[in-house]
């Protein structure tokens, strides 16, 4: 009994002791675990304690930097405080200087409104002496003018044409290069009458020579300026005047640009592109036939002929060949019966309009000789004569309407209405007028005579004279060069003797003085354009064509004659 109260003491001992074991192992885990959390609490705390640390060096570092700005923004106001005293004096003292200023502007002001007031007084002095100037001037011009009809002086215009490439130096191949070394104005406008010309020729003393006449043309006049002192000349010829109007001067000084206007490179017409740059032939057969557009019809009769002087001979540019073409037919000149000089033969072509006109000149053109060398591409070698006839009625109320008895005329003109009667009909057909030769004009024994007048405009473009060893012409060309250069001393010659008044003026010495013998030295409004080269290396050439207008002006040949007789001519 005993052994099992101790058996069963024993069981509940154990069973005490395993509870206890248990509760140890409970205990134990409850501690490691509080061990555990204590461990990482150290961690924590540790890291903490270096975070501290670190924002402690940081707060250190800001609250430096913070007294450092502190100490910055106080010298900074310190500065700005000196600033703005600074300003304050510097604005008190500009203040002072532009109140000054103003004191001083306003004194200007005063002295600018004298002086403006002062100076419109003197502009409008200018003014009425420039005014009365002009007034002078232009009185001046009229009695000049009126001298020169009265003496039947010749008018002389020069033209100045601009520098062009090849007035530079030779031997230069880079375009650049020769626009570099082309050489200033040696010839130049000193006024619209006066040409200034530095003579430095090697081998002379540098003379300045001025040389006068009627009208000078600078480089940048144009061809609308140069034809405005013409066209006066052209109401001279409807008023019964013959007019002669021709261009002198060197190979290349602008003669036929100036007579004719930009010419084609392919057949050597001139070109109606361009209306600005015209020359003086069209711009004066349009002038033409617009006065005479005023006149009634069938009161005129227009007819063109186109003559050139190659080799001192003359060549008819309108006379056509079996063909029908036109070929340049060689033609004699003569002196008539009336002692003025005449071409038997001569085609006269009748033309209706400046535009019939201007294509005749064309296809005359084309005729033309014309030759390179070293100083113009197109030269022309030989000198040009157009002359347009014009045929006018008296006018009168009676004869406005009248036919004209017995006047032969072409188709043409009757299908154009240019006379108010029909066509003289001879055995039932029109007659004709011959195609080589004016139209005749006859009048009825019966009729009352029609008074009728005729009158010539020539408008010549010479050829150009030139030095041999400068144009580097040689063979057949050379020859040209020699009559062309004999021609216009021929001219020169004719001028002399008329200027000196002998008994012999040389006309027949060349067929071009002969040609133009009526123009000359006739009764003829005459007017010479001087055409110049203002380069150094044409100066030579520039004084002999100066030389020969200023001789030109001396001619007196009498007050030039109106055309007021019966127009009468032979048949041809």
């Amino acid at each position: 009994m005993f052994s099992q109260t101790k058996q069963e003491r024993i069981i509940v001992l154990e069973t005490e002791n395993a509870l206890l074991h248990l509760k140890l192992a409970k205990n134990q885990g409850i501690i490691g675990k509080i061990s555990g959390e204590e461990a990482n609490d150290s961690f924590d705390y540790y890291k903490q304690q270096k975070c501290h640390g670190s924002v402690r060096s940081v707060i250190i570092q800001l609250h430096e930097a913070i007294q450092k700005l502190k100490q910055e923004v106080k010298n900074l106001r310190l500065s700005a405080l000196t600033f703005s005293r600074d300003v304050q004096h510097q604005s008190k003292t500009y203040l002072g200087q532009i109140l000054a200023a103003v004191q001083r502007l306003q004194m200007h002001n005063e002295a600018m409104q004298t002086f403006q007031t002062r100076a419109f007084e003197l502009e409008q002095s200018v003014h009425e002496v420039n005014e009365r100037y002009q007034k002078e001037k232009q009185r001046r011009k009229v009695l000049h003018n009126s001298l020169i009809e009265l003496r039947g002086n010749i008018r002389v215009h020069c033209r100045i044409r601009p520098l062009l490439p090849f007035d530079a130096p030779p031997g230069e191949s880079d375009l650049k290069d020769r626009q570099r070394k082309i050489p200033e104005n040696v010839v130049c406008e000193a006024d619209d009458e006066t040409v200034f010309v530095k003579c430095n020729r090697p081998g002379h003393a540098l003379i300045n020579k001025t040389f006068q006449y009627e009208r000078v043309y600078s480089a940048s006049d144009s061809q609308v300026t140069v034809f405005a002192d013409v066209a006066p000349l052209l109401t001279s010829l409807l008023d019964g005047y013959n007019v002669c109007i021709m261009a002198y001067g060197q190979t290349g000084s602008g003669k036929t640009h100036t007579m004719l206007g930009p010419q084609s490179e392919s057949n050597f017409t001139f070109s109606m592109e361009d209306e600005q740059d015209l020359g003086i032939i069209p711009r004066a057969s349009e002038e033409v036939f617009r006065l005479l557009s005023e006149k009634p019809l069938g009161s005129r009769w227009v007819e063109v002929s186109v003559v050139e002087v190659y080799n001192n001979e003359v060549f008819d540019l309108l006379a056509k060949d079996s063909y029908g073409r036109m070929s340049g037919v060689k033609r004699d000149i003569i002196t008539n019966k009336e002692g003025k000089s005449d071409i038997p033969l001569l085609t006269h072509e009748p033309v209706e309009d400046a535009v019939e006109f201007l294509e005749l000149v064309n296809k005359g053109l084309q005729l033309r000789v014309k030759h390179p060398t070293l100083v113009h591409a197109h030269s022309s070698r030989s000198h040009l004569v157009i002359t347009l006839t014009v045929t006018t009625k008296a006018d009168s109320e009676d004869n406005l309407a009248t036919p004209w008895a017995g006047d032969r005329l072409s188709p043409k003109m009757c299908r154009k209405h240019f006379l108010t009667s029909p066509c003289s009909v001879k055995d039932d057909k029109p007659s004709l007028p011959s195609r080589a030769s004016s139209p005749t004009l006859f009048f009825n024994e019966s009729t009352e005579k029609l008074k009728r007048m005729r009158t010539k405009l020539q408008l010549v473009d010479l050829a150009g004279s030139e030095c041999a060893g400068m144009s580097g012409v040689t063979g057949s060309v050379l020859r040209e060069t020699s009559f062309i250069n004999r021609s216009l001393s021929a001219l020169a010659d004719v001028l002399g003797a008329i200027s000196e008044q002998r008994s012999h003026v040389p006309y027949r010495n060349s067929k071009l003085t002969h040609l133009l013998q009526d123009s000359i030295g006739g009764d003829a409004k005459l007017l010479v354009v001087l055409c110049v080269s203002p380069s150094q290396k044409y100066i030579t050439e520039s004084l002999q064509t100066l030389g020969f207008g200023s001789r030109a002006r001396q001619v007196q040949r009498g007050h030039a004659k109106k055309r007021n007789q019966p127009a009468l001519s032979k048949s041809k």
